[in-house]
């Protein structure tokens, strides 16, 4: 693998023109120093820019071949795209600009608009030069703003300079760089500080750097630097979004979903001090000095809801807060970085939900998934449960490459340490092999199916894992004896699954089509958002694979209702866009055969029961942490409802979705949120932010997915 990416220049070179200006490589270096992929750029004299773009980490990633020609402002006026998407989707997207008259095409989407001046086409999928290009653009702009195509304004700021050093000892200053505008969240850039500014580099904290070949050295500096710099943009964020209780606070008239019996009780008061549950009475109770009153006016409060499948990162949380998920349960992070926000978070330095840590365990294999822990014998599989169990991670997950040789040992050990064991099966393994070894849980509905396709041959570490699923679901007999004798095994073992139903809705999604998760939302986002919700996942090719595809998605959301009324525990996780996707994944519990209380029980007690926190989550009990979550609407008969949530409680603090839906950018899902009444003051909810978005090239879908 390595040689042949060592020899992609002189492909390149020989493949592009004899002809060639400049070329620039950049080498893409996981966490753990290894080289995941890279991206050429050749600049040719006759003005035509081309670039290969590729990485692959835990057996997947994009591959994708560019040329583009610029303008005299510095913007495209020809732009080219082919190759495969991160789940191997095809690629196929082009654009044209010809005086003011704009045209664009992809696999999902066609149009052309009239504009005048400067603006800057946004590919579907694209290589880190289009950021370059970008950054280029900007600087010559006079207010670092810069019209979208087909819609929307970027933006751009300095956020800090640092010289740093190359490999022969050269050195040159750089800049990091906030692009805002696109995205839900901001994007970070390292560039050049000449005349002509290009990229220099990207750092994504946790996960991954690409710099220029022969600068990787100063990856440590520039990280440093970069998460100093988003730091204080996400601690002036959390001053202003979130609003302290200080005082006894009493949320009066308040319809309380009872998570145990999913059933929603009598009109009642809920009194909270220091960021606990102190009393609930029946509405209209005598009220003794109060310090904060908040007039739920009747509404549904539910206990915080639970994500049992993130991948956290620092901004995440306001969209976890917005849907009132106030824990989230990681599965599978950088050590370092997830230390760092949980520290950051217990001070009131960023708005995030609560953190349950699952740590995570890996094989070494060219197919590894680069965080947590890799190891490759025993000795190492100990070590990293020892750091673990001594941080207090509840929970073990183990991957994919993970040597099925030391699997029930090393389960065995994590129990010993006190810990629960989950994962996905081992490459080699079925899942029934895995739950004999003491699995107490299994991730996504694949891992749990492909125990009726594999063999012990299967290569299951790479597309494979969402192929054959695709593939061979569809024929799958349920009523088959295996299949009822595992349902079986999983009720007498109490084995908890984590089916991530709205992440793999991607299975069945085509080009051009909404994926279904995000239709209920989609009119709410942000045109660029939106716009991606339908771009394909998977390689489908014809109706006829479409509708292969189409039914074994719907025999695996089937599948999840047969085992939850067998008695087999289920748990409510994403894997995908935080906060939206947990409301979608309930929407799909439902479909599966559930109620709506019985969905909102599952993100509720079966949250906390599968964490471990039922001490003090998953209810609206005295004593317990004052996670309250205030909905519009009745959830309890329309789950759709549970996306109206008009105010959240967490933490001692008081959230209010609307100011958070404002400075994204996020059409609002609520009107008039419950009022605030301080000691003889009344104190309304305060609406307001800004606009920012984000964007990584190297996709959250290849961290996230599976």
């Amino acid at each position: 693998m390595m040689k042949r990416l060592a020899l992609l220049p002189l492909a390149l070179a020989a493949a592009f023109s004899a002809h060639a200006a400049t070329t620039t490589k950049y080498l893409i270096i996981s966490e753990n120093q290894k080289q995941i992929g890279e991206q050429v750029v050749v600049r040719e004299d006759d003005g035509l820019t081309k670039v290969r773009f590729i990485y692959k980490d835990n057996g997947r990633g994009p591959d994708l071949t560019e040329q583009f020609r610029l303008g005299a402002d510095g913007t495209m006026t020809e732009y080219a795209v082919k190759g495969n998407s991160t789940f191997g989707a095809v690629v196929d997207e082009q654009f044209s600009r010809q005086g003011d008259r704009a045209q664009w095409k992809s696999t999902s989407e066609q149009g052309e608009k009239t504009i005048s001046g400067p603006a800057a086409y946004l590919p579907l999928n694209g290589s880190f030069e289009v950021e370059s290009i970008a950054i280029a653009a900007l600087a010559k702009t006079p207010d670092a703003k810069l019209p979208l195509l087909p819609s929307g304004t970027l933006s751009q700021r300095e956020l800090d300079r640092v010289e740093v050093t190359g490999a022969g000892g050269q050195k040159q200053t750089v800049r990091l760089l906030a692009q805002t505008g696109v995205g839900l969240s901001p994007s970070f850039y390292w560039a050049t500080t000449a005349d002509q500014p290009r990229l220099f580099g990207v750092i994504i904290p946790g996960f991954a750097s690409m710099l220029e070949e022969g600068w990787q050295a100063a990856a440590p500096t520039l990280a440093a630097r970069q998460k100093a710099a988003e730091q204080k943009m996400l601690t002036d964020a959390a001053d202003k979004l979130q609003h302290p209780l200080t005082g006894l606070t009493v949320v009066r008239n308040a319809r309380i979903f009872d998570s145990d019996k999913a059933s929603v009780g009598q009109p009642s008061d809920i009194y909270v001090l220091r960021g606990r549950i102190t009393a609930v009475l029946p509405a209209g109770s005598p009220v003794r000095e109060a310090d904060n009153t908040v007039d739920a006016a009747g509404r549904i409060v539910l206990p915080g809801l639970f994500d049992l499948h993130g991948h956290v990162d620092r901004w995440d949380g306001a969209l976890n807060m917005a849907a009132g998920v106030t824990s989230v349960r990681d599965m599978g992070n950088d050590n370092k970085q997830l230390q760092a926000m949980l520290d950051e978070t217990a001070a009131g330095k960023l708005l995030a939900p609560q953190v349950v840590p699952a740590g995570f365990l890996e094989g070494e294999s060219p197919y590894s998934a680069n965080m947590g822990f890799v190891i490759k014998d025993l000795k190492g599989a100990k070590e990293a449960i020892d750091w673990y169990a001594e941080r207090g991670y509840p929970q073990l997950k183990i991957y994919n490459s993970f040597p099925k040789a030391i699997l029930k040992e090393t389960v065995a050990y994590a129990h010993s340490r006190g810990m629960r064991v989950s994962g996905h099966i081992p490459a080699g393994l079925r899942a029934q092999e895995a739950l004999d070894a003491g699995y107490d849980e299994i991730q996504h509905i694949n891992q749990v199916l492909l125990n009726f396709l594999v063999k012990p041959d299967t290569e299951t570490r790479d597309l494979n894992r969402f192929v054959l699923p695709a593939e061979k679901v569809a024929d799958l007999d349920f009523n088959s004896r295996p299949v009822k004798d595992f349902v079986a095994y999983l009720v007498k073992k109490q084995i908890s699954i984590d089916p991530t139903l709205a992440t793999f809705a991607f299975l069945k999604q085509r080009d051009g089509d909404m994926n279904e998760p995000y239709a209920s939302v989609a009119s709410h986002m942000p045109p660029d958002v939106a716009r991606n919700f339908k771009v394909g996942t998977m390689k489908i090719d014809g109706d006829a694979q479409l509708k292969r595809y189409e039914k074994s998605y719907a025999k695996m959301v089937e599948f999840v209702g047969i085992m939850y009324k067998a008695g087999v525990p289920i748990v409510a996780g994403t894997d995908d866009i935080p906060g939206f996707t947990l409301h979608s994944e309930l929407a799909l519990l439902v479909k599966a055969g559930l109620t709506p209380a019985q969905a909102l029980q599952v993100a509720t007690r079966n949250g906390a029961r599968y964490t471990r926190t039922s001490n003090d989550r998953g209810s609206i009990t005295p004593g317990k942490l004052a996670d309250i979550v205030l909905v519009d609407g009745d959830p309890t008969r329309n789950i759709e409802d549970v996306r109206k949530v008009s105010a959240v409680i967490t933490r001692g603090y008081l959230i209010y979705p609307r100011e958070i839906d404002a400075a994204l950018g996020i059409a609002p899902f609520v009107g008039d949120a419950p009022q605030v009444v301080k000691t003889a003051t009344p104190v309304a909810g305060i609406y307001g932010g800004g606009n920012n978005g984000a964007r990584a090239r190297i996709d959250a879908s290849a961290r996230k997915k599976d």
